[in-house]
Formats: C-alpha cells, sequence, structure tokens
C-alpha cells in the first residue's frame, strides 16, 4: 500500500527559514530509517509559495486563471512531502508517529494519505 506523509508548511517555511541543526539531523535520521526499512519510495521538500503558480477553473469549460504566489490565503499550504511503500495503514501510522516535527517551532503537522 503507497502512503504519502504530506508535510504542511508554516510561517517558517514559506519564509524559506531553514530547518534547526537538530532538526536537519533528527529528519536525516528518520529519512535513513526509512530506507534501511525499505518502505521510503521517494522524499522532497518544496520551495515556498512565493516562487509557486497557482491555476483555478472558475467557469467550467474555460482557460484557467493563473496566479503567482505566495498564497498566504490558504491554510492547507504544503512544504514536502514523503511516499512510503507500506503492508497497512496501521504500518504508514507507526512511521508518521516516529517522523520528528518537519517544522519546529511547534508548527509542525503531517497529514497522512492512502495514493490510488
Amino acid at each position: 500500500m503507497l502512503f504519502m506523509l504530506i508535510v504542511k508548511a508554516s510561517r517558517n517555511s514559506e519564509a524559506g527559514n531553514l530547518p534547526s541543526p537538530e532538526l536537519m539531523e533528527a529528519m536525516t535520521k528518520f529519512n535513513e530509517d526509512l530506507v534501511k526499512s525499505g518502505v521510503r519510495v521517494m522524499a522532497k521538500g518544496l520551495h515556498p509559495t512565493s516562487n509557486g503558480i497557482r491555476l483555478t477553473f472558475p467557469i467550467p469549460g474555460e482557460k484557467p486563471v493563473v496566479s503567482e504566489g505566495p498564497f498566504t490565503e490558504s491554510q492547507d499550504l504544503i512544504a514536502g512531502f514523503i511516499l512510503i511503500e507500506v503492508e497497512s495503514k496501521e504500518e504508514a501510522v507507526e512511521w508518521a508517529m516516529k517522523m520528528p516535527d518537519p517544522q519546529g517551532y511547534g508548527e509542525g503537522q503531517i497529514e497522512l494519505r492512502q495514493v490510488f
């Protein structure tokens, strides 16, 4: 079963602030553990939305509207993701529970979703 650990953005990630060296070390160890166990498929961080482009489809059948970032109006921005291949939802939750706070500063949030 394929799952995505979606790392939600924070004020700090949107500002382009890198995590502390301690958090970087903890995240590196977590990723190494995923690789050693054979469950990690891919892991990537994303640039802040200030470098992003959003396409919206306000009128069905017509061309989308293109907007440049930052996208400060949304509380559901994504800072990165990890794809894992596991045997069950329970195993995916176990791995998600081992992940360090991805943002630090008490701002971290992870969403776990199964991939079709």
